[in-house]
Parts: C-alpha cells; structure tokens; sequence
C-alpha cells in the first residue's frame, strides 16, 4: 500500500512538472521567436489588401516627448547636437551644415509594440527561454524584436465608447468576451484569425490634461477577454491606453497577468498607447494595418507608428 502511495505521488510530481514546463511551449517549433505571427502568410496579407477602397491613411502612432507619460520611472529626452561644426562653423564650400538627435531614455514610452522577451512567468518567458540565459545588459541573446518580421494584416477597432455609451470608457472597466461579441455584433465585424485587435476607449484624451488619472488606472482587456481572443486567432491585441489591460486588475487576477497570457503563454503582441480616435470618429472598423518596427538588436520593445489603410 506505502509503494502504491508513493508511486502515485511521484506520478503527481512528474505530471505536474510536465504541466509547467509544457506550458510555455511554441506551437511553431523549439526555434520559433516570431510568436503569433507565424500565422501570417502571404495570402492574409493579399486578403488583407483588398479592404483598402479609398487609400486613406490613418497613423496609429501617438506623438512622443519628454512631457508623455509613462510607467513607473521611465523618462524620455531628445538631444539635438551639431558634431563637428564648432562655433556655428559649416562643412565645405558648400557650407553644408547638419543636425543629429540623441534619445535618452526608455523605449516603452508612447506607441510601442512589446516584445516577446518583455514579459515572463516567474522569469521563464515565451518559448520556455529563461531570463537568466537570454536577457543580458547588451541585449536580448533571444527573443529580440530584431527577430520579427514586419506584418501586414486585417486589422478592426472596437469602439467601446459606444459600447458603454460614453467619450471616455471609466477606468477598471473590463472588456471580456461577453463585451468584445457585443460590440463586435454592433459594428457588424467578425473576428478572423491572422487579425489585429484594436480597442478605442477615448483615455487618450486624458494625455497632456490629466496625466495623473492617465497613468493610475484604465479601462481594458481582461483575462478572459484575452483567453477568447487568443483563442480566435489574433496575432496582436492593442488600446490607446498605456497598459492594455484593465486597471485596476479584475478581483483574483494577478499583476499583468493579460501580459503573461498573451506574450509568455501565446506569443501574441502588445500594442501601446495606439492612437485610434480618427479610425473611431470615421467608423473606419476594418482596414489594412500595416507595421515595420525599429529593428535594434536584442531590443525589448520597439517605438512604433503603425499605419491604418482603408
């Protein structure tokens, strides 16, 4: 009977490690560092490409500066300087003269697409790297945004402020799947794998006015919102708020856990601080987004401007 007992205890313990080290897994292969957007193939794309009727543009990408708020301690400055002409001095008889600028600072800072190396599991991160093996000083050694390709796709924006019937979604607002159809049925969109979710709030509008109550909370993803999401297919989900999902976090729900399901467990993106007023006041819901990040090796993050086409 003690062998029996034993033996189904190790059985328990063998089973359960198994379930934690499977969970981080990539469907794509031992190698994949591309995530989600593997699903991607050249005929999404072509598909993708006929939404575009009147060739407007709508930039996605909110403007950047010193005054953007941002969590936590992140700052950003911009440096411009003049190398090599002193004392207002010129080059050549042309009297070429020239400008350089300096960022200092944080990438994840305004519009940034978040890389599959930004958040983990108790430091175990997509595709069962460990942070102690890749995540060096100098550099991601895996999991880069180096390492992705750029992407074109379907892309729908959900107007949850005529969801909820207001300009400005409050904050601790949750959009789960029960909301998310809601809408989706409002607007008459179907959610399709290979898409990219845009959620319009109206928080942006907060920026530059109240970045106090812009950065203490916001309306957002939850957790089963995100479960049902990744479970339609989507390669990355994003907001015009700063973190994406709801703030505070729903009741049992732990901190940046939507980040953990989506980036650690799924490999879909995060997209940041997206600038979706002009998609919401055109009812523009389904277009082309299109979207070539910053390809700086071993890089975290990436400031990003995606483009909206229609």
């Amino acid at each position: 009977m003690k062998s029996l007992v034993i033996a189904a205890a190790l059985s328990l313990t063998t089973g359960l490690a198994f379930a934690q080290a499977d969970w981080c897994k990539s469907k794509w292969g031992p190698d994949d560092e591309k995530g989600a957007l593997n699903i991607i193939t050249p005929a999404i794309t072509a598909e993708a490409a006929k939404l575009i009727k009147t060739g407007k543009t709508y930039a996605l990408g909110v403007e950047t500066n010193a005054s953007t708020p941002a969590f936590g301690t992140r700052t950003f400055n911009l440096l411009i300087q003049q190398p090599g002409q002193a004392s207002g001095g010129s080059l050549g008889p042309t009297k070429t003269t020239y400008n350089d600028d300096i960022i200092m600072g944080y990438v994840a800072v305004g519009s940034q697409l978040d890389g599959l190396g930004h958040i983990g599991v108790d430091g175990v991160y997509y595709n069962c790297n460990k942070q102690s093996d890749f995540a060096q000083p100098d550099g991601l050694k895996k999991l880069g945004v180096e390492k992705l390709p750029p992407f074109a796709t379907r892309g729908i924006l959900l107007d949850m402020t005529v969801h909820f019937n207001t300009p400005m979604v409050p904050e601790g607002t949750a959009f789960n799947r029960k909301e998310i159809d809601e809408q989706a049925r409002r607007q008459g969109i179907e959610i399709k794998r290979g898409d990219v979710v845009l959620f319009h709030t109206g928080w942006q509008a907060l920026v530059g006015k109240d970045n106090k109550r812009f950065m203490a909370g916001e309306p957002g993803l939850g957790k089963e919102g995100a479960e049902y999401l990744v479970s339609k297919g989507v390669v990355a989900i994003g907001a015009d708020t700063w973190g994406l999902e709801v703030l505070p976090f729903e009741k049992g729900v732990g901190v940046f856990e939507v980040h953990q399901i989506l980036l650690a467990r799924n490999g879909v993106f995060i997209l940041e601080n997206m600038n979706t007023a002009a998609l919401a006041a055109d009812k523009a819901y389904e277009f082309m987004f299109v979207l070539g990040h910053s390809r700086i090796t071993g890089a975290v993050q990436a400031i990003i401007n995606p483009v909206a086409i229609r």
